[in-house]
């Protein structure tokens, strides 16, 4: 029993470290995918109030969540408070089980991001770990007297401090200069319109259609190949998934740039062979800096011939920033906010492109970078 207790911990232990950390790299994904269940419960009347609560402040519950799991990883590696620790592993692992079952078997969420976008698991490959995470906590809560510290005095408190510590920093560090590890489908080197397309070797979901038509007062369904005469009236169609597909989606299926009039530009602006692009999620953070650092990137672009151009999903904010206020003359292209948010981690973003490959990401932080 020891040695399972032992190889117990050391999994659950190892396992929340490393998810925590892979979240840490990208925390603000977690944050939209926490905003996800939240806008969902709240459209479903479930304590609608404290959903919108919860969304306001999803980021701050991000950084805590991914923190917590790193902290409580460690402390029950070093063998830290046994008894704090295994209760909190266990109340966050029933939390971790109920919404990766709610991914499973609502069909409202499509992945609960239990390992962030690098390592993307389908919801019942998330339900299963989890169950077999918790298992392995249980076992841990009933039989921790095989739990010893690994070390002694204050260097396990010490271990368990410093975790929470770099935990934090690294979030923070994240959230100014981008992720440090890119896993999303936008990331340096990577082809946006052959990301765009639907894969080769895609497999379609397969449906059944069955239609409901209505004759005096009888309603009655018939099968795709037993449809009744005239004399019926159709009133509905019913659709079953009876095969999921595989490799259906696009990488990148929500991407596309409008101009002033609405047209599609997509293909345009991606085809053209070097040019900017400056992602503007919402101007509450431009400040002067913020302001020195578009003008510098502006003018060297202007010397060197290169586009510039804005995208954003507020086309009145931006054309009121940078032509209105300021005289840039910028073009601008309207693109879809989830999309920017995938696409842009930090408010603003730059991009320096070469025909549809992203050849440079650099984030507010880090502007006075890109030429050099």
């Amino acid at each position: 029993m020891k040695i399972a207790v032992n190889i117990s911990r050391i999994l659950v232990g190892l396992l929340f470290v490393f998810s925590g950390l892979v979240k840490a790299i990208d925390p603000l994904g977690l944050t939209y995918k926490m905003e996800e269940f939240f806008e969902v419960w709240a459209m479903d009347g479930y304590f609608t109030p404290l959903m919108n609560f919860f969304h306001e402040y999803a980021f701050s519950l991000s950084v805590m969540m991914i923190t917590l799991e790193v902290v409580l990883g460690v402390a029950l590696l070093v063998g830290w408070r046994k008894k704090m620790t295994l209760r909190l592993l266990l109340m966050l692992m029933i939390l971790f089980t109920f919404l990766t079952s709610y991914v499973l078997f609502s069909g409202k969420i499509r992945s609960c991001g239990c390992f962030g976008d690098c390592i993307p698991l389908t919801p019942i490959q998330t339900f299963t770990k989890d169950i077999i995470l918790l298992g392995m906590i249980l076992l841990l809560l009933a039989k921790q007297d095989f739990i010893k510290p690994l070390f002694k005095e204050l260097l396990p408190l010490a271990l368990v401090m410093i975790s929470f510590v770099a935990t934090v920093y690294l979030q923070m560090h994240v959230i100014n200069h981008l992720p440090v590890v890119d896993c999303l489908p936008f990331k340096k080197g990577n082809n946006i319109l052959e990301l765009r397309k639907i894969p080769a070797d895609a497999e379609p979901d397969v449906y059944d259609y069955t239609f409901v038509y209505k004759k005096g007062g009888e309603e009655k369904e018939f099968g795709m190949s037993q449809l009744p005469d005239s004399s019926w009236t159709f009133v509905d169609r019913k659709q079953t998934l009876i095969k999921k597909g595989k490799n259906n989606q696009a990488k990148i299926n929500d991407f596309s740039l409008k101009d002033i009039d609405g047209a599609d530009s997509t293909e345009a602006v991606l085809n053209s062979p070097e040019y900017l692009l400056f992602f503007v999620k919402d101007f509450e953070g431009a400040d002067d800096q913020w302001l020195r650092d578009f003008s510098d990137i502006h003018k060297k672009a202007s010397d060197l011939k290169m586009p510039l151009w804005v995208v954003t999903s507020d086309y009145e904010g931006a054309n009121h920033y940078f032509n209105e206020l300021h005289e840039f003359h910028a073009i601008i292209y309207t693109c879809d906010a989830t999309a920017i948010k995938t696409a842009a981690r930090a408010n603003p973003t730059l991009y320096k492109m070469k025909g549809p490959v992203v050849s440079g990401k650099y984030s507010w932080a880090d502007l006075s970078k890109a030429f050099k």
